[in-house]
């Protein structure tokens, strides 16, 4: 895992994957995608941030005359800005995650890395993302520039989607639980804002809308993020795990990440949100504790002519055991046509782990078709 030079001596602990020619982008993980994954298309960086002096600075900003309404993109009710913050920021959490052990030249370091969060309901869940408190020794939260701080407990953890729950004492700290929207009526265009905590600046709220849909990203384990939602609304580091919230107060998605196009790691108007949907599916799991299963075909994948072409074989994965070689053009998966590596991934995913899968592919010219037994998805990529 990459870092930058700690600051105040802290550590900057956010993963970095790599972007597109053009781009200047930090490392990160792995380039390819495995599990029937595709490659990241767009560069990006995770929004954790270690630049934090101990110190919370307020920044207070004077209304001036009404603020721009948010227009849903179908009839509803509709919330201004000032209204979904009103509502909204109270239940937005800034999440501290200390020791963090990280290797550099020049020996271990320890540090700290802060992110956002927000309340899921009041017996204490709060969702982040999975790289604010990965590795962390001590996670607390707090509400506002004058909240106390609270200690919290990683209750799961789901690298492969950059998801994370905790769980506070809810007699020690008042709860004010986001309303969850759905992340599949959302469109291109609809407007939406953000509430989070940028570069330690509690509570911020940017405004923005849906700039696209259907991106990919790559989680901190090197394994694709699908169906993400790309916003122009303003992010940055420290924004990690806050929500993206539409015009009616409802959260439709957790922020992650940010292309920076070369410019360092501000902002320049493209972000990404996990949507709520993979959130929600994920949730009973991640609350109790458990461990979430992903299907795993063991191959990184580029779109092709005719299909996804095999970049990548993972050893001893499933593909690799059942013959799948690199510059393979896979074109069926169980009977569904796969015309490129985004099918590919959205083929894999209906699966279990465990399920047999009938692949097709083509190799040298030649058609064949190959059982595959799915597996488990690793906690890390090995490479191959």
């Amino acid at each position: 895992m990459a870092v930058e030079t700690p600051t105040h001596a802290e550590v900057n602990s956010e993963p970095r994957p790599p972007g597109p020619p053009g781009g200047r982008w930090r490392p990160f993980a792995l380039a390819g995608a495995v599990g029937g994954l595709v490659a990241v298309a767009l560069g990006a960086i995770a929004l954790a941030t270690g630049i934090v002096d101990g110190n919370t600075t307020r920044v207070v900003e004077q209304a001036s005359g009404r603020p721009p309404a948010i227009v849903a993109s179908k009839p509803g009710r509709t919330l201004d800005a000032r209204a979904i913050y009103a509502s909204d920021a109270p239940g937005v959490a800034f999440v501290q995650s200390s020791g963090i052990t990280t290797n550099t030249p020049f020996g271990s370091t320890q540090g700290v890395a802060t992110g956002s969060g927000f309340v899921l309901d009041r017996q204490g869940d709060i969702l982040t993302n999975a790289h604010v408190v990965s590795g962390a020794k001590r996670v607390t939260v707090r509400f506002g520039g004058s909240g106390s701080e609270v200690p919290a407990q990683v209750a799961g953890v789901d690298a492969s989607n950059d998801l994370a729950v905790l769980h506070v004492d809810p007699s020690k700290v008042a709860l004010d639980p986001l309303p969850l929207g759905k992340s599949a009526r959302v469109h291109v265009g609809d407007q939406v804002v953000a509430i989070g905590n940028p570069f330690g600046f509690d509570r911020t709220i940017t405004a923005g809308i849906v700039s696209a849909l259907q991106r990919h990203i790559t989680s901190p384990n090197g394994f694709t993020i699908d169906h993400v939602i790309q916003t122009d609304a303003a992010i940055n580091p420290g924004n990690s795990g806050g929500p993206l919230i539409d015009s009616s107060g409802r959260v439709i998605g957790i922020n992650s990440q940010i292309a920076t196009g070369g410019s360092g790691d501000a902002n320049v108007g493209i972000g990404f949100a996990i949507p709520i949907a993979t959130a929600k599916r994920e949730l009973p799991t991640l609350e109790r504790g458990g461990t979430v299963r992903h299907p795993f075909l063991g191959v990184g994948a580029v779109s092709g002519r005719g299909g996804a072409i095999v970049r990548q074989v993972e050893p001893g994965g499933p593909a690799a055991r059942a013959g799948l070689r690199r510059g393979d053009v896979i074109v069926s998966l169980d009977g569904t046509k796969i015309s490129d590596s985004g099918g590919l991934t959205a083929a894999v995913a209906v699966h279990r782990p465990g399920d047999s899968v009938s692949v097709g592919y083509v190799r040298n010219g030649t058609r064949h078709t190959v059982s595959v037994k799915l597996g488990t998805r690793p906690n890390q990529l090995t490479g191959g």
